[in-house]
């Protein structure tokens, strides 16, 4: 008798747990209904599941987005023939830089600030007479080199480390890292000013990254795509393995 009253008990302990699980499904799709309707943009989150059960991963995309802008369907193409498992373009308000990083974050549905990098590109001003332009990475003239915005990138550090990749073939003396000017980075990137990028770069450059990108968890992390108001995220360790970076400590 006992045994069959806990057994009912049971029973009735998985109903609710059943009802509860449903619930939480409609609540998540009910959110993401209203927020559409309102025209806020939505990140594709998983509808919550049972316990125990698998979340799906969200099919790779193969095709460009029809109503894409050129830019963005040349960048998707990009990262869908290198087989990107999963990226995602937001497109951002006009006041989007005048905005705090925290707003930032929420506006691309990062996992935090520390997620929101910048590219930009590193002209060595004091380069040997023997260095030709970008055909050496080891050596090279420019770099993209990518870093966080809650990050300060340490020039010296970014300087030692590119002369030991050249295996100091040359004196220290040789070199200077700064920031190439606007009309050469437009020139070589192919993009203007904070819609740089190492996606569809117009010019073959070498490219830093950050280590502590490297080591985000999660490692989605966003960069610009090309358009100012353009922006696209992607896992880091996909991105190593695809654009062969060098990783670096190069930040304070």
């Amino acid at each position: 008798m006992a045994l069959a009253r806990i057994d009912n008990v049971l029973r009735r302990i998985s109903y609710v747990e059943q009802a509860s699980n449903l619930l939480d499904r409609f609540l998540a799709i009910e959110q993401r209904l209203s927020a559409l309707e309102q025209g806020q943009v939505v990140e594709a989150k998983p509808v919550p599941t049972s316990p125990g059960e698998a979340i799906p991963k969200p099919p790779r995309q193969t095709t460009v987005t029809p109503d894409a802008s050129p830019i963005q369907q040349r960048l998707e193409q990009e990262l869908i023939d290198k087989k990107f498992s999963e990226f995602r373009f937001v497109r951002v308000p006009a006041d989007y830089y005048d905005q705090p990083l925290e707003w930032r974050m929420e506006r691309l549905h990062a996992a935090s600030i520390h997620h929101l990098c910048k590219s930009m590109i590193m002209e060595n001003t004091r380069a040997h007479p023997s260095v030709d332009g970008w055909s050496n990475p080891l050596n090279s003239k420019y770099y993209v080199v990518i870093v966080q915005y809650t990050a300060r990138l340490h020039a010296e550090k970014l300087k030692t480390f590119i002369h030991r990749l050249s295996q100091g073939q040359v004196g220290k003396q040789y070199y200077n890292m700064r920031l190439a000017p606007e009309d050469v980075s437009d020139e070589l990137s192919g993009y203007s000013h904070n819609a740089v990028t190492p996606l569809g770069i117009k010019t073959p450059l070498p490219i830093i990254l950050s280590h502590r990108i490297a080591e985000l968890q999660p490692s989605f992390f966003f960069l610009g795509a090309g358009e100012v108001d353009l922006k696209v995220g992607m896992p880091s360790e996909e991105f190593i393995q695809q654009y062969k970076p060098f990783v670096a400590d190069c930040t304070y």
